[in-house]
């Protein structure tokens, strides 16, 4: 080869080296962009309406980082933050690779692999985008191969950067009777968060849901927004900081309030995930994308036909018999409804349920008001050409119950305080495996013995109080995170059992309307 040809060659390889790493996810109308630095760290480059262009791609520049570590140069909230098991808090996250795959309901995932540079503490950011949908989904995965644990104290689904002159948040909050109220608000230098530190009904005052309207004010049929949730039936923060450049960050995940993680070596560290639509024509446009991949994607048979149904509640609330339940059964026919449900008040006997203040846990039916059970409802129902629906609270507890008398070991409560009551009721602790059993078995239990049961109405009326677990013992501050997942756990194994079951999802107030509860039920 000659010398001039070799040296165009060489400068060739050099500047095609120089050129930075580009990672698109893409879909219909929506473009996220990163890109890996000379340094080795990964960028977002760009986050807005689909780059039809791949030259603008190739002059995009380097915005924020994409997950943002704890302990290095930069001076605003973190996506992570770790204590190595030698003390040191540091973290360095370096790309490594990625990858594409193609994935059922035309869903394209991408892969992200970063990596400590000095610890073996690997990080995957994993990206579902939903084309036709405009959807993107977005969650992270930790693992470390240290000798022993490591402790993670921020782990966030998301991180999420904007540069815009001015940015508007719109958020839901309200409580019982009062809820979903919205209100928006500049968002001008420094923090704004909005989140839960509830546990069992995480939503009760302020839901999971945001909106942040870019330059002007939000409007439903223009103007750039950014729609996001996250899909997780606990405790959840999204923060959303503008630095002094007015840039802003928003970062969303679990609430790492009072859950610093301890994880083992080679525990991978699954976070929930986020979900967002971005939209240059207004907020109808992003809200009306979310509910359609909603439907389609994530609600339990999202895209079927819904019972319609007559409830006993407010025509008895607790004082009713067989004779008195089975005598509405005809204006459920009248009525021309599909099922009769009966709510709470039939379980019970050493304590029966006569209010709110007794019985919850023993779910036995009280056999001074259901002498001949369940069956003889669930027969009538059935001769009156209607379905039968039953009401349980199964994560839940009375003090005043045969379930505490023989398990209080099975009840979250700090052991050397008094008891707050929340409700009149305690939570069951779904960390400890078999409390996991018992939840599953109320409902197992239930449908074995009463087979033409066609639908539960699950409530959650208590938040976690008294946050302390005998199962746990020196790991207490994994049981925000715990908890939630061992519900996931029982709701896994019911859907697996009875997988054409149709159950609402009760908590006053929607104080339970996440996107990942919605896979598990068809109403809410």
């Amino acid at each position: 080869m000659k010398k001039a040809s070799f040296l165009l060659v060489l400068i060739f390889i050099v500047l095609s080296g120089l050129k930075a790493q580009t990672i698109r996810i893409t879909t219909d109308g929506t473009d996220l962009i990163y890109k890996v630095g000379s340094n080795g760290r990964l960028y977002q480059s760009y986050l807005g309406s689909k780059l039809n262009n791949n030259g603008d791609i190739e002059h995009l520049g380097f915005d924020g980082e994409a997950y943002i570590t704890h302990g290095m140069e930069d001076y605003f909230e973190p996506a992570i933050r770790v204590l190595h098991n030698d003390g040191n808090p540091s973290l360095m996250l370096k790309y490594i690779s990625h990858k594409l795959e193609q994935r059922p309901n035309n869903v394209l995932r991408t892969t992200i692999i970063l990596q400590d540079d000095k610890y073996p503490v690997e990080v995957k950011l994993i990206f579902d985008a939903f084309e036709k949908e405009n959807i993107i989904k977005s969650h992270t995965a930790i693992k470390h191969t240290e000798k022993k644990p490591i402790t993670i104290y921020n782990y966030a689904s998301s991180m999420l950067h904007l540069k815009r002159d001015k940015y508007y948040l719109t958020e839901f909050s309200g409580d019982w009777a009062h809820e979903v109220n919205m209100s928006e608000v500049e968002l001008n230098f420094g923090k704004k968060q909005i989140d839960s530190k509830l546990g069992s009904r995480a939503n009760m005052f302020s839901s999971p849901f945001f909106i942040v309207a870019l330059d002007d004010k939000m409007s439903e049929d223009q103007g750039e927004v950014l729609l996001g949730t996250l899909a997780w039936t606990g405790n959840y923060r999204f923060t959303f900081e503008v630095d002094n450049s007015n840039n802003l960050r928003v970062i969303s995940g679990i609430n790492p309030y009072a859950s610093e993680y301890l994880l083992s070596s080679n525990e991978v560290f699954v976070t929930p995930e986020f979900i967002f639509a971005y939209s240059d024509n207004g907020s109808g446009a992003a809200s009306r994308n979310l509910h359609k991949w909603a439907l389609k994607h994530q609600v339990k048979d999202g895209e079927k036909g819904r019972l319609t149904l007559l409830n006993n509640w407010e025509a008895t609330y607790f004082d009713f018999n067989e004779d008195k339940l089975i005598s509405l059964f005809d204006d459920a026919n009248k009525l021309g409804v599909d099922m009769f449900l009966l709510d709470d008040g039939w379980f019970g006997n050493k304590y029966p349920r006569s209010s709110d203040h007794q019985g919850l846990g023993d779910w036995e039916e009280t056999v001074t008001k259901l002498p001949n059970g369940i069956g003889r409802l669930t027969q009538a129902a059935t001769d009156k050409g209607i379905k039968f629906g039953l009401w349980i609270e199964p994560e839940m507890v009375n003090p005043k119950s045969e379930l505490y008398e023989k398990h209080k070991d099975w009840v979250i409560h700090l052991p050397n305080r008094d008891e707050y009551y929340f409700r009149n009721q305690m939570v069951l602790d779904l960390a400890n495996p078999k409390v996991q059993d018992y939840v599953f078995n109320v409902v197992d239990e239930l449908m074995t013995k009463y087979p033409q049961i066609a639908y539960f109405k699950w409530d959650c009326n208590s938040p976690i109080t008294n946050i302390y677990s005998i199962y746990l013992k020196d790991k207490q501050s994994n049981l925000y995170v715990d908890h939630v997942r061992g519900l996931y756990n029982v709701l896994d194994r019911v859907n697996a059992k009875y997988p054409n079951l149709p159950m609402m999802l009760c908590s006053g107030g929607g104080g339970r309307s996440d996107y990942k509860g919605l896979e598990y039920f068809t109403e809410f």
